[in-house]
């Protein structure tokens, strides 16, 4: 199989605005930025990068500005391949100074912001346990479970009837997680160049499950001021372009925390009722709402093309990886025959111990909502306090905010906050094109004293950037203030 190449046009579109006056040389600037795309995923590691020539024309740069920066890349691991040999993106060898270990795990003293998941709690631990104590009664199986257990199917199905959804264990299909689960139907679903319709921002894996199945990602804006969702276009993108599927994080969108109303829901189900469009809606979130009781309600509109993903890796602890589809019996069950080349089913244990974690009537997640609660205020307030011309909505429910910063420098925030000790997730990761600059994502799933830390080191990082920017007496000030 052939190395995977990374396009001219997508990787000018991946930098976006990545040069800044008075921030050093042109080639250390495009070296880091495309150092950042490596890093936080946007660029896949053994990917073929547009020759030098053709990326010196796209930009406006020199061949010897971009041939300097590649040889940067090249010194410090993120290339490889010499002179005449097409350059491939890579990871360091070994550690060096202010970079991520080899194996992506986070150095002494480094906070990761980069997933926005809680800890495992006791209720875990213990829920293992007695899945243990069950496992015997198993074993004289074979162990494959191609829809999952049975009981863990009622168990699923048990909770989307208490919401208002009529559902049997024959329309759930249990996964590996949501994402898993979104594999799989792009898979059985969408063919290569076919549209798949998105909100925009959104949950990163998901875009990349888009591109690895050779959908063309389509993406439909969250109304930037406003709380709500743009139906209309919803709809228009989805007939006009034929989409075989749209994927909506309607439930505490990831990363805005934001909630559709169920008057939207009634009209975005109204609007698409006839299209050959599957809906999917992922609902890993849906419980974490933190403020009043959670509105799993205002979801529960149902439709024969609507698939819901949920997961217990937001909700419980993202190690246990468990997720369910549920779906139309007719999809579940070809679901089910198609999973067969991609993967053998979710291991029992982990199945039983999902069974011990659903079964204890919410309480688990209602004694971990105060705390989140608590965590989000703190850092809506240190943020207040420290960074004051950041703007900070608050979710009514999720693990992150969504801020809005008075420049487009997330990308270059990010890159300068690893020297601080920080990793953070641009906001161009929850986009395409290159969008989400100006937006930057900070989980709140973090105790508050590291919470308060990631305050004070954004705030260095802010400083550092703004020392690196200020413009001489020789350079004229950039229209949009970057820093």
């Amino acid at each position: 199989m052939s190395p995977r190449s990374i396009g001219l046009g997508p990787l000018v579109r991946h930098l976006g605005v990545w040069r800044s006056s008075g921030a050093g040389a042109a080639y250390r600037q495009l070296a880091a930025a495309v150092r950042l795309l490596i890093l936080d995923g946007r660029l896949p590691l053994a990917a073929r990068l547009p020759g030098e020539r053709e990326v010196a024309q796209a930009l406006g740069l020199s061949r010897t500005t971009v041939s300097a920066a590649y040889g940067r890349l090249r010194d410090d691991g993120f290339l490889v391949g010499g002179q005449g040999e097409a350059a491939r993106t890579s990871l360091p060898a070994g550690p060096a100074p202010r970079q991520p270990q080899p194996d992506g795990s986070p150095k002494p003293g480094m906070i990761d912001l980069t997933a926005a998941v809680l800890p495992a709690d006791p209720n875990v631990h213990a829920a293992y346990v007695r899945a243990l104590e069950r496992l015997p009664a198993n074993l004289p199986g074979h162990g494959y479970e191609p829809e999952g257990l049975e009981e863990l199917r009622e168990t699923v199905a048990q909770g989307y009837r208490r919401r208002g959804l009529a559902t049997s264990p024959g329309q759930i299909l249990i996964t590996h997680g949501a994402h898993n689960g979104l594999v799989h139907l792009l898979r059985l679903t969408v063919r290569p160049g076919a549209p798949v319709v998105f909100d925009h921002p959104t949950y990163p894996q998901a875009i990349d499950a888009i591109l690895a199945a050779g959908g063309r990602p389509t993406p439909v804006a969250l109304p930037d001021d406003g709380d709500g969702w743009d139906v209309d276009s919803l709809v228009s993108a989805c007939r006009s372009s034929g989409a075989p599927m749209a994927y909506l994080v309607l439930d505490h969108n990831n990363p805005t925390g934001r909630m559709m109303r169920a008057p939207d829901r009634a009209r975005l189900m109204a609007g698409l009722k006839g299209s050959e469009t599957l809906l999917v809606l992922d609902e890993t979130l849906v419980e974490l709402t933190l403020s009043g009781p959670p509105a799993l309600t205002a979801s529960a509109v149902d439709a024969p093309r609507v698939v819901r993903l949920g997961s217990m890796s937001k909700s419980v602890w993202g190690g246990l990886r468990i997720g369910w589809i549920r779906a139309d019996r007719a999809v579940i069950q070809r679901l089910a025959q198609s999973r067969a080349s991609f993967d053998l089913g979710v291991p029992i244990l982990e199945q039983l111990a999902a069974v011990e974690l659903l079964t204890d009537g919410g309480a688990a997640l209602a004694a971990r909502r105060p705390l989140l609660r608590a965590r989000r205020d703190h850092l809506r307030a240190q943020l207040a306090q420290h960074l004051p011309d950041w703007t900070c909505p608050r979710p009514a429910g999720g693990l992150s905010l969504w801020v809005r910063l008075p420049a487009p420098i997330s990308s270059a925030l990010t890159a300068q906050a690893e020297t601080e000790g920080l990793r953070l997730a641009a906001g161009p990761r929850f986009g395409i094109d290159g969008a989400f600059e100006q937006r930057l994502r900070l989980p709140y799933t973090l105790p508050e004293r590291e919470l308060q830390q990631t305050v004070e080191r954004l705030a260095r990082g802010v400083k550092a950037l703004k020392r690196k920017t200020r413009p001489t007496a020789t350079t004229h000030s950039p229209s949009v203030p970057v820093y």
